[in-house]
């Protein structure tokens, strides 16, 4: 064999080396994106299911969402009605407070008039019964 033929076959054997690393590699590889393919389709399959029960959730929580509001409407006019009692017990205090005001100022215009009177009563009595003794 000569130097060339020698070298030619040192070259075909390298490349025949090459060829089986790269094909080792390639049945790797595809091994590897099977798996990956595998996964990525038991991925879209969760997804799927999870997104089906948050559409259910969803629903269910609009459902009571609504419900909510339609008692808390319902429930309103009574906080309304409640107010306007709590407003007439408060119009109520005050116009009783000012009454007792005035019954006190009369009251006490009325004492101070009775003992007055009660005081120039007795005087004139005392006065009568002196004179009436003289």
């Amino acid at each position: 064999m000569t130097v060339g033929q020698v070298a030619g076959l040192i070259a075909a054997i390298a490349f025949l080396i090459l060829v089986v690393f790269i094909g080792v590699f390639l049945t790797k590889m595809v091994r590897t994106l099977t798996e990956v393919n595998k996964s990525v389709q038991t991925m879209t399959d969760d997804l799927d299911v999870i997104s089906k029960q948050t559409e259910d959730i969803l629903a269910n929580a609009n459902t009571l969402l609504d419900d909510v509001n339609h008692k808390v409407a319902t429930i309103d006019p009574v906080f309304k009605a409640a107010g306007d009692l709590g407003t007439s017990v408060s119009d109520l205090n005050s116009a009783t407070r000012n009454l007792t005001g005035k019954v006190k100022k009369t009251a006490k215009k009325t004492a101070t008039t009775g003992i007055v009177t009660g005081l120039a009563e007795s005087l004139m009595n005392l006065y009568r019964g002196r004179k009436n003794k003289s």
